[in-house]
């Protein structure tokens, strides 16, 4: 009996450390003072949230609006997640959801991280769009096409590697960088992980010919950018 209590006590003292930690880490315990910025205005059109936001060089902006999580309450939990086109050019700063042609499906889009490509040789922008369809992982490969406000998918890309992906970084037409932000796929250690504290997830580059796991030993990765000078 002893001995029972005794293990119970030190799983009880684990489990409130490692919950301990994690509230550190989230900053439960920070104090969040208000800022006033006059300049700030809401908005309309994205009143169910969104996640990423991509500027362009001439101030066109993509927005990923829409994503539904199991452990994130959705303010519209019918409706499909959509990209928003806002240009930053205008007065109004009105966003419009773009729409998307070359058959996909539209009705299932659950989009997170976002990144631009804008090819040198032609000005060809390529919007990379990590999605979660059925809560899977894909990273979809659109076209933008400015005069039609449109985006022309091109691809899916799917990979072992590429598993609960939190962000995208493109880098080429079809290349690209990944976050993950889980380790486990099991929903319930889904649920524990971030808990634990565990340091197992990373990077993955992908390209048509070479993927690989590029940076390992993080906690839950989440965005990701690059520098001008490439780094």
């Amino acid at each position: 009996a002893l001995l029972k209590v005794t293990l119970l006590g030190v799983l009880l003292a684990l489990l409130g450390e490692r919950i301990l930690n994690f509230c550190h880490r989230a900053r439960f315990f920070k104090e969040v003072e208000p800022v006033d910025l006059p300049g700030c205005q809401l908005l309309k059109g994205i009143e169910t949230g969104s996640e990423d936001i991509e500027i362009l060089p001439n101030g066109l902006a993509f927005i990923s609006s829409g994503l539904k999580s199991p452990n994130i309450k959705s303010f519209a939990p019918d409706k499909p997640g959509e990209i928003l086109l806002l240009d930053l050019n205008d007065d109004g700063l009105t966003p419009a959801p773009l729409s998307i042609s070359n058959g996909f499906d539209a009705s299932s889009f659950n989009p997170h991280g976002i990144s631009s490509y804008i090819d040198e040789e032609d000005g060809t922008v390529y919007l990379f769009v990590v999605n979660h369809p059925q809560l899977q992982s894909v990273i979809e490969i659109f076209r933008f096409v400015e005069e039609e406000r449109s985006l022309v998918h091109l691809k899916s890309v799917k990979h072992e590697l590429l598993h609960s992906v939190n962000d995208v970084l493109a880098v080429g037409p079809e290349s690209f960088y990944a976050t993950t932000d889980y380790y486990f796929s099991n929903d319930f250690m889904k649920a524990v992980e971030p808990f634990l504290g565990l340091m197992w997830t990373g990077v993955v580059y992908y390209s048509p010919g070479d993927v690989r796991e590029v940076a390992t030993g993080l906690y839950s990765g989440n965005g990701i950018t690059i520098s001008n000078d490439k780094q």
